[in-house]
């Protein structure tokens, strides 16, 4: 039966008892399928959502969040920006919060704006949201108010410390400090005496993790911590820190906080005439698309944008819907070192292979950041 013959003569948009006529169950099996409840077989699921599709039925929401005291939606608070990480997490969000079922509300907030992720929590919350998504990556110092959010709803905290209080709040860290520590691993097996480091803006807190695991690898196998150079996430950064890279002959090897800074510094080390990576070793971070196609093509860290947003939506989801259980543990996302020609021994060296390893979690003019013995400091 086609959609348009299954509702001939019948203008109104499709209901509940529509799709149960069709799929020859009862009204409360219709309503047992699309609220997710248990005892629902899988071929009785699959008859009542093929009779939804081809009638064209949608779920009443507010009707539902009427009986149930649940919108069935999930708010995500976010930075506004085009950055590969940021946007390609939230990319990741949306898609495990499609598959759980539930709608999406989206509220983005502003770099340079103090106040803005308290008025999207009160945005969201006025929504009716039955929990909330915080990919909030920059520390905005003096943020009146967002250090006593009071959210009465659980809320999924994405790779940044926790400054609300809620029913439950849940942690879903990248493991960026991890993934700085295989970073640097890679470059000191290959033999090279020391890392420098490329590193992002300060107030960017996975700028803050990729320093300190750097810095903390380093410092575990007894190397010289250099002093490194902040960079704002873009190629031009990168170029111009790498020209003044190019001037000190002891550099073999640089850890960029992201590829985009990565490939710019290539660009200026190659001018400079230093070649990679026979005279200097680069590593990247994020393997954002062009990075395999660059030259030489980029040795980077990969991210797992997918593999956070689905443990940490899980997690969520289950807070949500067990509000007197316990959370679920949190688990540790996989590091890629993703090796290609942009590595090597330093000179007078003989290369390794190239490919790809799953690394082990171990722990271990340009602006210059705040140097190692004391860290980025928090005022950044």
């Amino acid at each position: 039966m086609t959609r348009g013959s299954a509702r001939s003569g019948n203008a109104s948009a499709p209901r509940s008892v529509d799709v149960a006529r069709l799929a020859g169950v009862s009204q409360k099996t219709v309503s047992r399928v699309f609220n997710d409840e248990q005892y629902v077989s899988a071929e009785v699921r699959r008859r009542v959502l093929e009779a939804a599709e081809e009638l064209g039925y949608r779920r009443n929401n507010a009707a539902r969040a009427l009986a149930s005291g649940r919108t069935r939606s999930i708010g995500v608070v976010t930075l506004g920006t085009a950055l590969y990480g940021p946007a390609s997490l939230l990319m990741g969000v949306e898609r495990v919060v499609r598959d759980t079922g539930y709608a999406l509300r989206v509220v983005n907030t502003m770099e340079g704006d103090p106040a803005g992720m308290a008025g999207a929590v009160d945005s969201l919350l006025d929504q009716g949201v039955d929990g909330i998504v915080i990919s909030e990556p920059i520390d905005e110092a003096g943020a009146e108010g967002d250090s006593s959010l009071r959210i009465d709803v659980p809320v999924l905290v994405l790779g940044a410390p926790s400054s609300v209080t809620a029913l439950t709040v849940l942690t879903a860290g990248d493991g960026a400090d991890l993934m700085a520590h295989t970073a640097t691993e890679h470059l000191l097996e290959l033999g090279h005496p020391t890392v420098h480091h490329l590193a992002g803006p300060q107030r960017w807190y996975a700028a803050r993790d990729r320093f300190e695991g750097w810095r903390a690898t380093l410092a575990k196998h007894g190397r010289a911590v250099p002093p490194a150079i902040e960079g704002d996430w873009s190629a031009a950064s990168g170029y111009r820190a790498g020209r003044e890279l190019a001037e000190d002959r002891d550099v073999t090897a640089v850890f960029a906080a992201n590829d985009d800074m990565a490939i710019g510094l290539i660009r200026a080390l190659t001018e400079a005439g230093r070649r990679v990576p026979e005279d200097v070793s680069v590593v990247g971070f994020d393997d954002i698309p062009v990075a395999a196609y660059v030259t030489p093509p980029l040795t980077t860290v990969r991210q797992p944008f997918d593999a956070v947003a689905q443990e940490g939506l899980k997690r969520l989801v289950h807070a949500i819907e067990n509000p007197d259980a316990a959370p679920l543990p949190a688990g540790a996302p996989p590091i890629d070192l993703i090796v290609r020609a942009s590595t090597a021994p330093p000179p007078s060296r003989t290369p390794p292979a190239r490919g790809r390893r799953t690394a082990s979690r171990s722990r271990g003019g340009a602006h210059h950041p705040p140097q190692p013995n004391g860290g980025p400091p928090s005022h950044h």
